[in-house]
Order: structure tokens, then C-alpha cells, then sequence
């Protein structure tokens, strides 16, 4: 049931996915996603990107490392179409894009250089089982780099981010996506995922080594990065 909603979100909110987070974030998520491809290694190979959404991590993965070829996949196709679009608007090859769940991905075992996903694992019940699915299709050496929303660690801004998360977020952000309800969901999802011992215990579990935590923007992203053996 928590699939179907959370589908249903993403179909409803696609249209201005971009514009939302742009705007909510100040612009910010730009310099996430840059920090984010900057961890892939330089090299040849098969990038999957999980949770594709619009493509903009993908299409940063082929502007900064273009010896890489992507694999974006997505459970929403409203939000797929944006990517696609995106894709041939900017003439952009080396890019596949296809409808699958996380939980069973299309790929063959030991053919993925890396795995990248932003914003998208807190959504997933099964964190264990998809992060599993990674571990399978990553070639031995691989990286899973993960992105998700934090929050400051202490002090006086910890407060503030917290009453601008908890009090304006939702209304500002359920606005731009005209809906009475993705905004309310993120900030649920957000307090509802695993502290950062948790999370890479759960990574651990799925097979990882070399768990390990990035702040960004004073703790506001997190990226999580493990190894496969």
C-alpha cells in the first residue's frame, strides 16, 4: 500500500519536480548533486542510477563523467517523461531510461562500476533488500553512493532548520506541488529514517564495507557511500 501512495505522489507532483526543489532547497540541491557524481571515480562503465526521477543526477553523471554511461530507473513513469524529454531537448547520449522497482533490477549480476540514488531510499520500506539488489549488480570493488535529506547535527541552527522544515516547508511546498500532502510526507519520511549509525548498520547488513557519511550543507543532505568486496 505504501508503494502505491508513494507512486501516486511522484506521478502527481512530476510536473514541476524540478521547479520545487530548485526553489525549496535555494537552489542548493545544484551543489548536492555535483558533490554527489564527484564521488563516482573517473573511469569506463555502467552507472545505475536508482530512483532517476528527472534525470538530474544522470545527466550530471554524463556531463562530469562522461566516460560513464547511466542507467536511470524509476517506478514513476510521469516522472521518467520529464527525464526523457530532458534527454532529447539536450541531445544527451550515452543515457538509457526504464520503468523497474529497486527491489528486482534488471541488470545483470557483477555489471554496474556504481550505484547512485538520491532522495529516494527513505521511500523504501525494504532498505535492506534493495540495497542488497545493488550490492548484486555492482562489479566487486563497486561504490553505492546514497543521498538523503539530514538535518543539522546540534546548535542553534539544528532549531532553526527545524522550524522552517516542520512549519514552512509543508504549506510552501504542498503549494507548488498542488497537492495537500507530499510536502507533509517529506518532512515524515525525513524524521521517520534510520540515524546514521542505523542506516550504515542497514548497509552493512546488505553487504557493504567501508560504510561511510558525508555532511553536506551543514548535515541538511547526507550522502552514504559503501563498498562492495
Amino acid at each position: 500500500m505504501r508503494d502505491v501512495l508513494v507512486r501516486r505522489m511522484f506521478e502527481d507532483i512530476a510536473f514541476s519536480y524540478d521547479f520545487q526543489n530548485s526553489a525549496l532547497s535555494l537552489g542548493v540541491d545544484i551543489y548536492w548533486r555535483k558533490r554527489l557524481v564527484d564521488m563516482i571515480e573517473p573511469g569506463y562503465g555502467l552507472v545505475l542510477d536508482a530512483a532517476t526521477g528527472t534525470g538530474e543526477v544522470a545527466l550530471a553523471i554524463r556531463r562530469r563523467r562522461p566516460g560513464l554511461t547511466v542507467l536511470g530507473l524509476d517506478f514513476s513513469p510521469a516522472m521518467l517523461e520529464k527525464a526523457v524529454a530532458k534527454t532529447k531537448r539536450r541531445g544527451v547520449a550515452g543515457y538509457r531510461l526504464a520503468v523497474a522497482d529497486c527491489r528486482d533490477i534488471p541488470v545483470r549480476a557483477g555489471s554496474v562500476a556504481a550505484v547512485t540514488m538520491a532522495f529516494g531510499i527513505r521511500n523504501i520500506a525494504e532498505r535492506v533488500a534493495v540495497m542488497r539488489e545493488f550490492h548484486r549488480v555492482l562489479v566487486p570493488g563497486g561504490r553505492m553512493h546514497v543521498m538523503e535529506f539530514g538535518m543539522p547535527r546540534t546548535g542553534l541552527g539544528k532549531a532553526l532548520y527545524r522550524f522552517y522544515f516542520e512549519r514552512f516547508l509543508p504549506p510552501i511546498g504542498n503549494f507548488l506541488s498542488r497537492t495537500d500532502y507530499a510536502y507533509s510526507y517529506l518532512v515524515e519520511s525525513v524524521d521517520a529514517f534510520p540515524g546514521d549509525a542505523a542506516f550504515t548498520a542497514q548497509m552493512a547488513e546488505a553487504g557493504f564495507a567501508e560504510c561511510a557519511v558525508t555532511d553536506l550543507t551543514f548535515g541538511l543532505a547526507r550522502i552514504f557511500t559503501g563498498r562492495k568486496r
